[in-house]
């Protein structure tokens, strides 16, 4: 019974190799556009959507910042994981998207190995690159409500609501629908001001 999943789970993730392989991205271009890219590359945009299914993260954190107004930060960021085995996947991922940078993850987890990271925290790049792609590729899994959230969070800062303390709280009320996270920090310190003493 248990090597149905697994069989089928490891030949999911052959079919993936072989995408990645098959549509391989040219390292060696000095700087396409992602525009370009990703109308070039169909089917190594559902390659994208796959990976991201499975391994990416949108995720919406707040946390305190002397140097901004209210005092807090909000920070999208869409994110992807691998060992350093699988780096070069998370490159393919910046070359096609044109955007964000691959760096050490500093966590081992369960791993044998270093873990790097594919990060896109720009508004400008989430917003013009990252949302119209998943919003055009939609995600399969459950992580497609997350995306829907990350993306209503984004462009609520694109307009510049994150910026009032209203705003901030609506940010952080549907930050803490996402990726099982708890109450916000925002929200907690915010509740205690309005509470009488």
């Amino acid at each position: 019974m248990l090597e149905t999943p697994c069989i089928w789970r490891y030949s999911f993730v052959l079919h993936l190799i072989c995408m990645v392989n098959m549509y391989e991205v040219d390292m060696s271009s000095d700087n396409p556009s992602s525009a370009d890219n990703q109308q070039e590359r169909p089917e190594f945009a559902q390659w994208v959507v796959g990976f991201v299914d499975g391994e990416g993260c949108f995720s919406v954190p707040i946390f305190k910042n002397r140097t901004c107004g209210l005092g807090w930060q909000v920070q999208p960021e869409f994110s992807v994981v691998q060992g350093e085995k699988s780096v070069d996947a998370l490159h393919r991922l910046k070359q096609y998207f044109g955007c964000g940078y691959v760096g050490w993850n500093g966590r081992h987890d369960n791993h044998r190995e270093d873990l790097y990271r594919f990060n896109v925290r720009s508004i400008s790049d989430l917003s013009g690159c990252i949302v119209p792609f998943f919003k055009a590729n939609p995600l399969v899994t459950a992580k497609r409500e997350d995306f829907e959230k990350f993306s209503t969070v984004v462009a609520m800062m694109h307009e510049g609501i994150h910026l009032t303390d209203d705003g901030m709280s609506v940010i952080a009320t549907i930050a803490s629908t996402m990726n099982r996270r708890k109450v916000s920090r925002f929200l907690e310190s915010s509740e205690a001001i309005r509470q009488p003493s």
